[in-house]
């Protein structure tokens, strides 16, 4: 039995829904050890807040925030998985779907850059990207809803044979341009190398790791830890009441390329959502986060 539209229009509904109620367990966690460290009265409660809302949520199976975003999927296909799909109609009818039944309804955040028309539907909706996974017999998909605080503020510049501190100057600059703009405290995904549409997928990819994985590069595993101390002394705090927590993690990849070096950055807020299910040729469908 082969993976069919159904099993990814049901993914596709399925997802975007539980990524607007339930914060990932990693994400909660990395919180609860923030209240523990952190040393401004008015930060520890507003973690302690976020912590709630995020609990409440989860309890009363509504949205954690009113700001649903646009629908954004990663789909990676399995060289050996059984397939029997046509992936961009069953995205698409899955969220149209969605659209029609989900409760509480959506807001119209869909919107049209050229005349500004806001909807659900649109060119390009859902947002969609494709990658192919060597010797896997299984779909995977992962929904990570982009809104304000998590689209907003990323930005991508190109050097020349750049060193580490420059590239880390950036990665800093466009913290501080982002202050407490995007919900803190975020996770920020770094991506650098490679060409200008590469280096912004693997900024995006990187918000997607879990929180507190470490990076197996040496090299890198340093940048994140460097970045993650400079970022959260800039003091910003949990959504800009101040303190030590502006970030939740620093998540850097690279990619080799040209003599010319791209940088990204982007975020995803608090919230941090992200919703995963792998789906399998006997109909077997695992969900996670």
């Amino acid at each position: 039995m082969p993976i069919t539209d159904a099993m990814v229009s049901e993914a596709t509904r399925t997802l975007f829904s539980r990524a607007l109620r339930k914060v990932p367990e990693d994400t909660k966690a990395a919180l609860a050890r923030a209240l523990e460290t952190e040393t401004n009265e008015t930060a520890r409660r507003t973690l302690g807040l976020q912590l709630e809302s995020a609990n409440l949520a989860e309890k009363l199976d509504c949205f954690v925030c009113s700001d649903s975003g646009v629908p954004t999927y990663f789909v990676k296909i399995g060289s050996r998985a059984d397939l029997a799909c046509d992936f961009k109609a069953a995205i698409r009818a899955g969220y149209e779907t969605l659209v029609e039944t989900i409760d509480p309804p959506l807001l119209k955040h869909v919107t049209n850059p050229l005349t500004l028309e806001r909807s659900h539907l649109g060119k390009d909706i859902p947002l969609v990207t494709y990658d192919v996974e060597s010797g896997a017999d299984y779909v995977e998909m992962v929904c990570s809803p982009k809104a304000l605080g998590s689209g907003r503020w990323a930005a991508l510049e190109l050097f020349t044979f750049p060193s580490l501190e420059q590239i880390e100057t950036f990665i800093l600059d466009v913290a501080i341009k982002a202050g407490a703009q995007h919900c803190p405290p975020v996770v920020m995904g770094v991506g650098i190398g490679g060409s200008f549409d590469h280096c912004a997928g693997m900024a995006k990819k990187q918000t997607l790791r879990p929180v507190g994985e470490a990076n197996p590069d040496p090299t890198l595993a340093d940048m994140e830890a460097r970045l993650f101390r400079a970022v959260n002394g800039l003091g910003f705090g949990p959504m800009g009441t101040g303190g030590d927590t502006t970030v939740q993690a620093v998540h850097v990849d690279y990619a080799c390329g040209h003599g010319f070096t791209p940088v990204a950055v982007c975020f995803n807020c608090w919230i941090n959502r992200r919703t995963r299910v792998r789906m399998w040729g006997d109909g077997r469908m695992e969900w996670g986060e």
